[in-house]
């Protein structure tokens, strides 16, 4: 009688360790898997979508950025880029890649992320390059915020 209860807890205290130590690798896991390099010119989504973005990582950054979080559409002095309402990323001229390019870069680093989703919201795609460099500025921001 004793030796099976001996047995028995001995099991639980064994079965209990082992969860634990599943939850915690598994978190380790995803922490890993969150803060590898991801692909910046991957249009997909992530698998995991239902799960709360942090802003810490280049694809949530796309997602929050360019997801429509707002409804108001706000404008930045930015009035004639809505020429190029319904445009695909790659169809801009140099010209016109120029012209989205100036307003980035004057804008203040804290309207970044409301000039891209205003953009979105009034139907303008950004040129496929600004949009890369919108993501890195962003994400140089957000970086140099949590050191």
């Amino acid at each position: 009688m004793w030796a099976s209860l001996i047995i028995l807890t001995a099991l639980i205290v064994v079965g209990a360790l082992l969860y634990a130590h599943h939850i915690y690798t598994g978190r380790r896991e995803a922490d890993r898997e969150a803060d590898a390099p991801t692909d910046t010119a991957s249009t997909g989504t992530p698998e995991d979508e239902e799960e709360e973005c942090c802003g810490m990582h280049i694809t949530c950054e796309k997602d929050s950025l360019l997801a429509g979080i707002s409804k108001s559409i706000e404008y930045y002095e930015d009035e004639e880029l809505d020429a190029y309402k319904g445009r695909g990323a790659d169809g801009y001229s140099e010209e016109e890649t120029e012209q989205f390019r100036d307003v980035l870069l004057t804008l203040l680093p804290e309207d970044i992320a409301g000039w891209a989703r205003s953009l979105q919201l009034r139907g303008i795609t950004l040129p496929a390059d600004v949009r890369e460099e919108l993501l890195m500025i962003v994400a140089e921001r957000r970086e140099s915020k949590h050191n």
